[in-house]
């Protein structure tokens, strides 16, 4: 076994591992510095998404610079709307397509985007079709769809990989259309 000297040596930082010996007697001492300890520790706060770490044994504590750019602690990624009070879902469905559309131009805009998605799913992103194999919004091929979110979405944007999101289908399918055009719904009436 190592003495408390051969321990401290053996250690990459010494004395920075191994917390401080206590006089005999000084029991409660030591119970009250774990319990301060421990309410510092719940105590950390998470500033602007980075974590303010707070010193426990008297070391300064990092700060972050007065007027320093510090990143969200969630990016949303596109179109990330809220509905409003008293929204259809309808018309939820067609800020959230216009909002792709402007992000990712397709041919005959937003306008054309929004009578697509009325023909395919009436403009409800739950829409699925009598056999289940066409699902959401635009009514992407429910075997196709894992496929084309993995290509067509960034895990940064956080977008829920539910082909029944609205806001997912929407940015699926409009940057699958800006980059190779109307393809798989190329029908009638639009």
């Amino acid at each position: 076994m190592l003495r408390s000297s051969d321990r401290d040596a053996a250690l990459p930082f010494p004395n920075e591992l191994v917390p401080p010996r206590l006089e005999p007697g000084n029991e409660r001492q030591g119970t009250e510095r774990m319990d301060a300890n421990r309410r510092i520790a719940r105590g950390v706060a998470v500033v602007g998404g980075i974590a303010a770490a707070i010193a426990l044994i008297g070391r300064p504590a990092l700060a972050i610079p007065a007027g320093a750019r510090v990143p969200s602690q969630r990016v949303p990624g596109p179109c990330a709307l809220a509905r409003e009070d008293g929204e259809t879902i309808q018309d939820f469905s067609i800020r959230l397509i216009t909002c792709a559309a402007d992000r990712w131009p397709v041919p005959g805009g937003a306008d054309k985007a929004i009578c697509i998605a009325q023909r395919e799913s009436g403009l409800v992103p739950t829409a699925s079709s009598p056999t289940g194999g066409y699902v959401g919004l635009f009514q992407h091929s429910a075997a196709a769809w894992p496929d084309r979110y993995a290509e067509w979405t960034r895990p940064v944007w956080q977008l829920k990989e539910n082909p029944f999101n609205g806001r997912t289908a929407s940015v699926v399918t409009l940057r699958m259309v800006n980059a190779d055009g109307w393809g798989p719904w190329s029908g009638a009436g639009c």
